[in-house]
């Protein structure tokens, strides 16, 4: 029986003509596999796979996910991240930890699943450590976290009733079932690049990954230091949500999964 794999251009152009057709043939294929972003089972005998290729510095790893789930295509990531794509699929993920983003600023993300309009919708909500200074300014300059966030096109959130708008060019990267990365535009139209990633592959609960997937958007939330905190349940989370709101201390957006 054919496969039903789909193998993007950039893919093709990436692995080769030859692989590419091996892989359409079902030679290099399994027939079953676990989603790469989903991870529950795939049979690409039965049902749209879509090839994905991880590329890092050094690697390059090629998975599999439901084309329902994931388009087939390139997502370049740091040769840490694809290692601990690895070790994942090993089974070997290793210990999460706040993560730095390229601004070398240390970053807390948290996700949890809020209620919005009625439903549970999956969120990440991202805190620095400390003040967030503007790039070239001098230091004690002042936390320009949210200004530089709003000059992203992220937008206030003055309360929790309504889901946040689209924020064009952002994408939230969940790879093999965790969460890899906060992806932003790239400069000139070009690929993403990440504006936080993961040191180690964050894991999810199997809820907030049902609902992403679902939904096939997440809700990113931002706030200053001292605003949210780690929280250990979700209801307090909502609460410091909701009080960082009133206090005009966070922005949000959706952002779609994968880029792409």
């Amino acid at each position: 029986m054919p496969r039903m794999l789909d193998v993007s251009d950039d893919v093709r152009a990436e692995i080769g003509d030859e692989e590419a057709d091996r892989l359409l043939a079902g030679d290099n294929t399994p027939g079953s596999y676990d989603c790469t972003s989903c991870r529950t089972p795939g049979d690409a005998e039965q049902e749209r796979t879509s090839t994905v290729l991880f590329v890092g510095d050094e690697t390059a790893v090629l998975a599999f996910a439901h084309a329902t789930c994931l388009p087939s295509q390139i997502v370049t990531v740091t040769e840490e991240q694809l290692q601990g794509a690895v070790r994942s699929i090993t089974g070997d993920d290793g210990a999460t930890a706040d993560d730095a983003a390229p601004s070398q600023a240390v970053l807390g993300v948290t996700s949890g699943l809020v209620l919005i309009e009625g439903e549970l919708r999956p969120a990440l909500v991202v805190e620095p450590t400390g003040a967030i200074a503007r790039p070239g300014s001098a230091p004690g300059g002042g936390d320009e976290f949210l200004s530089l966030l709003v000059e992203q096109g992220f937008t206030p959130a003055a309360s929790l009733d309504t889901v946040p708008p689209a924020l064009p060019g952002w994408s939230v990267l969940l790879a093999m079932g965790q969460l890899h990365a906060i992806l932003q535009p790239g400069t000139n139209g070009g690929s993403p690049v990440a504006w936080w990633q993961a040191h180690h592959p964050l894991q999810v609960t199997e809820d907030w990954r049902t609902a992403a997937n679902k939904t096939q958007t997440v809700l990113l939330f931002a706030a200053p230091v001292g605003s949210i905190g780690r929280q250990p349940r979700e209801d307090m989370l909502r609460d410091a949500l909701d009080k960082a709101a009133t206090h005009g201390r966070l922005v949000a957006s959706a952002l779609p999964l994968a880029g792409t």
